[in-house]
């Protein structure tokens, strides 16, 4: 597989906005794409209180149970655990085509920016930084800290895209899910994945 045809990486951290991550995965996957999935400990807990899904600790178990969720395969959907330094994602010799963190914790902001790698999403993205591959930070947090925003200055000079959950509404959405499709399809904007799900502007 050559790196341009890489599947893409999706991280999902401990900040709120779980609906967003779930949505960009099932849209990602009905794009064809094949994707890399690392769940941190904070965001299984998100993910309860927030859409009532229960996720095992076993990276095996939730790749099967979102499987089966989203109608993928295992080569669609693979799921890593934190420590798991063999993934593919962990080397530069097989990076991920683009990696998007979402959403993003301003802790998770804060290890990226300083390269802690202390475990294989932040390992992941210090990849994708030095490969000079395309980093999404969608950062959940508000307001900023001069501390959040210093660490998302200095990622944005490192090459990474900085996109706050902040949904536009122009289009006037009717539903919660109307605002999530607003978020998600940005996402897929600039991850170069063709998408409808939200009405462009002017349209």
């Amino acid at each position: 597989m050559s790196i341009e045809t890489n599947p893409i990486a999706v991280a999902i951290t401990g900040a709120s906005g779980s609906a967003y991550a779930l949505r960009l995965i099932e849209s990602l996957l009905q794009a064809g794409e094949p994707l890399y999935l690392m769940v941190s400990q904070a965001a299984q807990v998100v993910l309860r209180m927030e859409s009532g899904l229960e996720l095992p600790s076993q990276p095996a178990e939730i790749q099967r149970i979102l499987c089966e969720r989203f109608n993928a395969t295992a080569e669609q959907l693979q799921v890593f655990g934190r420590q798991q330094w063999m993934a593919p994602v962990a080397s530069g010799s097989n990076p991920p085509r683009a990696m998007v963190v979402c959403p993003c914790t301003v802790g998770a902001l804060s290890a990226i920016a300083c390269g802690a790698s202390n475990d294989l999403m932040e390992r992941a993205a210090d990849v994708v930084l030095k490969e000079r591959r395309k980093l999404i930070l969608v950062v959940r947090e508000t307001p900023f800290s001069e501390i959040h925003l210093e660490n998302m200055l200095k990622l944005s000079r490192m090459g990474a895209v900085i996109m706050p959950a902040n949904p536009g509404f122009y289009h006037n959405p009717q539903r919660v899910e109307d605002i999530v499709d607003f978020m998600v399809s940005r996402i897929l904007d600039q991850l170069g994945v063709e998408n409808r799900l939200s009405p462009r502007w002017g349209e």
